[in-house]
């Protein structure tokens, strides 16, 4: 099989990437799909950066405007979130401790896997392809062919970012992973508005990349429980690694980097 055909961009702080292999990979419709992928970020981005003082989020957070003001899927992320809350057991939260009191607005944990599940429609409709869309680490993958080669993921050592800790090979699904290692401490658990102890990294093996993501952030948050809490979510599979080093597999979906180099 040949090389997949690759595209790279930036917005919304992270690198965005995209891997395309079949028949459309490097033509026109490629192309044009790319371009919308980009500008459904590029949007994702406007509406609802936390670092944008003009965003809808930011905005709503401050009070200047209510839901109904907001675009309409800002309400469809904060359901997400609401329903992420419910079923972490408050450990996930859209609404983040403040440094003054209070809480402050943020669904950043929702906002990543979810914007590039809905900027892949594009790439779903290209015909007999096959892609793998990446936004700083956490991917949404397709393949079509049950009898091809799947998307070989690599997941990073939190302790050695540069050492491929395992591998999850992926046909069609979703990876994401939670942890510290690249912009330093910025999860809490939302019960306690403390950092959670014991866990470096969470990766998460789901259907949708929206609730990849979701429920990597809501494990890592429950620390020491993490493997635990990944373990009664249904369809979920991952990899907990823990601060001294070891890890504990949340189903057996990975294989050792050392046997695949």
């Amino acid at each position: 099989m040949s090389r997949p055909t690759r595209y790279v961009e930036h917005v919304m702080g992270l690198p965005i990437s995209l891997a395309l292999r079949g028949r459309h990979t490097d033509d026109a419709a490629a192309r044009a799909a790319w371009v919308e992928v980009m500008g459904v970020l590029r949007e994702v981005d406007r509406v609802f950066s936390t670092y944008r003082a003009d965003s809808a989020i930011s905005r709503l957070g401050r009070g200047e405007v209510g839901l109904e003001g907001c675009p309409p899927e800002v309400a469809e992320v904060l359901a997400l979130g609401a329903t992420a809350e419910r079923e972490s057991g408050g450990a996930f939260s859209v609404r983040l401790p403040a440094a003054g009191g209070g809480t402050v607005l943020d669904p950043s944990g929702v906002v990543k896997g979810w914007a590039v599940d809905r900027a892949a429609a594009p790439i779903r409709d290209l015909a007999d392809t096959d892609f793998c869309l990446s936004a700083g680490g956490d991917l949404t993958c397709r393949t079509l062919d049950a009898a091809g080669a799947p998307w070989r993921i690599g997941v990073e050592d939190p302790a050695d970012p540069g050492r491929v800790l395992a591998v999850v090979p992926v046909f069609t699904g979703a990876v994401a992973t939670s942890g510290t290692t690249h912009r330093g401490q910025h999860l809490v658990d939302a019960r306690t508005a403390r950092p959670p102890s014991g866990v470096a990294s969470v990766t998460v093996v789901a259907g949708s990349l929206t609730w990849a993501d979701i429920d990597a952030t809501a494990a890592y948050a429950h620390g020491p429980e993490a493997a635990h809490w990944l373990e009664t979510r249904p369809g979920r599979s991952g990899l907990v690694v823990w601060d001294d080093g070891t890890t504990t597999v949340v189903a057996p979906v990975l294989q050792t980097a050392d046997r695949h180099p």
